[in-house]
């Protein structure tokens, strides 16, 4: 099928009835992922700092647009909003990367530090690298980013810091069920049954650390990594002071992506359920608020980076739908621009 016939997809996001509430339209996905209809090319990239990033190709036709990934909170590439946007994209025969987090791929990285949502170096070095390892016949094909919850925070960030310089490199972004202020984020996680979601971010998050502790004896208090049992804890004594930042607080309020939305100058499209029980619809900008270059879609309900669609047992298919048809109308532009 021709990359012509991606069709405008205008419809705004509708739950179904058997699939009530933000929790469950959160849940529900993720324990249903759907079948992944392609197998990856893993490349390794070395680091000059000794570390190394992993990531997962989908390889097509070279004529074709490229679509990044960055993944959220502990996601990798086997996540079912990756999964279910690859299978959409093989339709199509676009090509995709999966960039891992260090630390994410499923090996552990060399290094103390690791990941982090305000981390835009690390998101300008890996988009150059994609970029400038493009073989020439793809180097006139555009390409998009997809980040999602940590990753969309830290993309928005980089889209903020660069403004113009951004859109040398992409065409244009979809941001999904971001944390757009860590600090409310961090709030909504730690109270009532969102300390289910924190409790399982913690066990890998933890898991991660003291094999880190093995790596690095005395990197930071053991006792009370044992003892940490909230986000805001666990950041306070692990990312914060790995990532250089004097605490919880000064990592959340520099990270935060909200306050780059003005300045991003590379056409955006931000997803956020007004229902994602990790981000308050009321922490959500306005439009006025927001860069031109920026379309917010906030649909009532959707969970977080759920948007699961039809009669049972579902489909995740609004929003690859609604992002690839975003990416196409870019693309449809940069054509006429050109032109």
């Amino acid at each position: 099928m021709s990359e012509s016939t991606i069709p405008l997809y205008t419809e705004r996001y509708t739950a179904p009835s058997w699939l009530p509430g933000g929790n469950i339209q959160t849940l529900y996905p993720y324990f249903n992922k759907p079948a992944q209809l392609f197998m990856y090319r893993r490349e390794r990239w070395e680091l000059n700092d000794g570390d190394f990033i992993d990531v997962d190709w989908m390889d097509e036709s070279a004529d074709s647009p490229l679509v990044i990934f960055f993944h959220g909170l502990e996601g990798d590439s086997s996540s079912h909003y990756i999964l279910s946007m690859i299978n959409s994209l093989r339709t199509y025969h676009w090509r995709s990367a999966v960039i891992h987090f260090r630390g994410c791929s499923g090996v552990p990285n060399r290094l103390a530090r690791a990941y982090h949502a305000g981390d835009s170096a690390e998101i300008d070095w890996m988009l150059r690298r994609v970029i400038n390892q493009m073989p020439a016949a793809c180097a006139t094909q555009p390409v998009y980013v997809m980040g999602v919850s940590l990753g969309g925070n830290a993309l928005l960030k980089w889209l903020g810091e660069k403004g113009e310089q951004a859109k040398e490199l992409v065409a244009g972004v979809a941001a999904v069920s971001v944390p757009l202020d860590l600090a409310a984020a961090g709030t909504a996680l730690d109270n009532g049954f969102n300390q289910v979601y924190t409790r399982h971010f913690l066990t890998t998050l933890k898991t991660k650390a003291f094999e880190k502790l093995e790596q690095f004896p005395g990197l930071f208090d053991a006792q009370a990594l044992k003892r940490c049992a909230s986000i805001y804890d666990f950041d306070n004594l692990v990312t914060a002071p790995l990532h250089g930042f004097l605490d919880t607080d000064d990592y959340w309020r520099q990270s935060s992506s909200k306050q780059w939305l003005g300045h991003i100058k590379v056409p955006t499209l931000l997803i956020n359920a007004r229902n994602d029980p990790f981000m308050p619809a009321s922490a959500l900008p306005v439009q006025q608020a927001v860069s031109p270059a920026v379309t917010l879609e906030f649909p009532e309900q959707g969970g977080h980076v759920g948007f699961m669609q039809g009669p049972f047992p579902g489909k995740l298919n609004w929003l690859p739908q609604k992002i690839l048809s975003f990416f196409h109308y870019q693309c449809q532009q940069s054509e006429r621009e050109r032109s």
